[in-house]
């Protein structure tokens, strides 16, 4: 198959189909083009995709369940994804668009060459043709006149009535005319020959080549378009795999979701390991008329106690944090989720909230100790390596350094140790809670606030006046004034204030009952040998200040046992109720009295569920 002998005389046609398929050509690489735009816009899509649906720093804590995690993994995968997109356009660009537009402008010259060669040819063998045609003229013409003048002269032979001169003139011209017409023929003859040989050369050899060149031209685009398409394929199969594995890293994110691992994630998260509210007890108004039965108790939740007003009408207190109580756990406020960060112990956190925090800065503590030794490691070997090469560097130059990171250590060691300690008390409650009533249960702060202690023994009221004697105390061999609180100001004005105020039916223990340091009764064990306890006591006639007790507030119920480990508190197993005698300031610790002995002490107040009297405004 060959255009130069099949299509020998289409030389227009050929011109013309040529010239679509250079269009064609063009009509591909700009439809390669427009692709790779469209795959550009498309990974900007999904990279911006991504961006609006990655997680933002407040989210995180919210990105720990597995579902979010694996749409966390698919994002990532997304925006790998983009990436191949991006390289398919690059490749498309580089090694098609590219290589399309060189074909192009390499076919456009190649085909205006062929068609100038071919032009110029036809145009040699047209002109041949027009002297072939004048030659045939001319001939046509002499011939004509040859004949004419042989006529003639056989007209004028033939006529007996012209003389011989007339005939010799008639023959002359037609010898004339004969040669002329011989001389025409020869040319035309000529001229015949010249225009078929080259007629047979231009179309048997010369048109025939230029249309096997411009046969070659359009096979050549026409396997270059079979390559392109191809190696367009080609380069998104070499993506493939990659592609592939996006999609197998969201088949994998996807398989380890767990809703039984977020289930418990939950729990883990949200579990303060308190008890849920026991029911609210009726309130039979006629019998707490007639004095039956207690006055009736207004369920308050703990976050909303407030410390009680002394006299002057002062927070004793002072200033007091939010706090979130049982009954605030359910709340929506976001600071139910936030609290905890404000005691170094996380002792105001519910128990398994407080190990959650304290395991999490055990171990962010036990990570700045690595680091900071691998630190110093570094620095030893580096003054080692001055030590034997003075020429590297002063060896003393590393001992400031290394003295500064031995301070580090010593400090995050010592911190590590303290927050252990806090821990392993946090783990202990927990497992003394776990082992039901009865069990008594650590306490959960390293030691009662100081600065919540009662009256000091030896401080006594005469007359509505408060005195103050001295005792040696051990430790501080100084002198300790109480702290007036809500119901102690009120008995020091007035002594009968703790009786009008009492509730009925609560009962009001007698004189040094109570041995606690927090009641100030007794000797206290932190006296010096040589003290004298009847040397200390008040003159007679003279009552101590804590010897009148302090109202009754409202009754608590203990959520969990909890066992008195420091100075101040007092134990108390899971449900024992108690009389409260005062409100929590802040610190964690609210001041109980025991109904059936009258003991006074601190209890923490996330272990106890809290009811005050109707008659306080807390």
């Amino acid at each position: 198959m060959s255009w130069g002998t099949e299509l020998w005389d289409q030389y227009d046609n050929i011109s013309l189909h040529t010239q679509k398929g250079i269009d064609f050509l063009e009509r591909y690489g700009h439809f390669i083009r427009d692709r790779c735009a469209i795959e550009m816009e498309y990974a900007g899509k999904l990279r911006r995709l991504v961006k609006n649906y990655l997680p933002k720093k407040k989210e995180e804590d919210d990105y720990q369940y597995s579902p979010c995690r694996a749409f966390k993994h698919v994002m990532t995968e997304i925006n790998d994804l983009a990436g191949q997109h991006e390289v398919i356009a690059e490749n498309l660009q580089s090694n098609v668009i590219r290589e399309v537009t060189i074909l192009v402008k390499d076919i456009k010259e190649e085909r205006k060459k062929h068609l100038q060669e071919g032009a110029r040819m036809t145009a040699n063998l047209v002109a041949q043709i027009g002297n072939l045609e004048r030659a045939r003229k001319n001939y046509e013409k002499a011939f004509k006149e040859a004949d004419r003048a042989l006529e003639n002269y056989q007209k004028a032979d033939a006529d007996y009535n012209l003389s011989r001169a007339e005939v010799e003139k008639q023959r002359l011209n037609m010898a004339v005319k004969s040669q002329q017409c011989e001389d025409t023929k020869n040319e035309y003859a000529n001229q015949l020959q010249k225009t078929n040989d080259m007629q047979a050369l231009h179309y048997r050899s010369l048109m025939p080549d230029v249309f096997r060149q411009l046969q070659e031209m359009d096979e050549k685009r026409i396997k270059n378009i079979k390559n392109f398409m191809i190696h367009s394929v080609d380069i998104e199969r070499d993506v493939f795999p990659i592609i592939s594995k996006c999609f197998d890293g969201i088949v994998r994110a996807a398989e380890e979701i767990n809703e039984k691992e977020d289930t418990q994630m939950v729990i883990d998260r949200y579990k303060s390991g308190f008890q849920p509210p026991e029911d609210i007890p009726f309130e039979d108004l006629s019998a707490i008329k007639s004095g039956e039965v207690p006055p009736p108790v207004n369920h308050v939740p703990i976050a909303q106690m407030r410390p009680a007003e002394t006299v002057k009408g002062t927070m004793s207190a002072g200033k007091l944090k939010k706090r979130v109580g049982i009954f605030g756990i359910f709340s929506s406020n976001k600071n139910n989720l936030s609290y905890g960060d404000n005691k170094e112990d996380f002792s105001d956190l519910p128990p398994n909230q407080r190990k959650k925090k304290l395991q999490q800065k055990v171990e962010e503590i036990s990570a700045k100790i690595q680091q900071e030794t691998a630190a110093r490691d570094g620095l030893m070997k580096m003054k080692g390596v001055y030590e034997q090469n003075s020429a590297l560097g002063d060896p003393m130059s590393i001992e400031g350094q290394l003295n500064e990171s031995s301070h580090k250590l010593d400090k995050l060691k010592q911190e590590l140790q303290k927050y252990q300690a806090f821990l392993d008390e946090a783990m202990e409650g927990i497992s003394n809670n776990r082992a039901g009533p009865g069990t008594h249960q650590p306490n959960m702060s390293p030691s009662v606030p100081s600065r919540r202690k009662g009256p000091a023994p030896g401080h006594h009221v005469n007359g509505g006046h408060l005195h103050r004697h001295h005792r040696n105390s051990g430790g501080s061999g100084g002198e300790e004034e109480s702290l007036s609180r809500s119901a102690s100001d009120s008995s020091v004005s007035n002594p009968t204030v703790n009786h009008k105020q009492s509730a009925p039916g609560t009962p009001l223990p007698s004189h040094g009952s109570s041995n606690s340091p927090e009641s100030g009764l007794g000797t206290s064990h932190t006296s010096l040998p040589d003290s004298d306890p009847e040397q200390d006591a008040p003159p007679a006639g003279e009552d101590y200040i804590d010897g009148e007790s302090l109202p009754a507030l409202g009754v608590c119920k203990a959520l969990y046992p909890f066992e008195a480990t420091s100075e101040g508190s007092i134990p108390m197993y899971d449900g024992e109720e108690l009389f409260i005698i005062e409100l929590d300031q802040g610190d964690g610790w609210t001041r109980v009295r025991r109904q059936a002995d009258g003991e006074e002490g601190f209890v923490p107040t996330s272990y106890i569920e809290c009811s005050l009297y109707s008659y306080n405004n807390c």
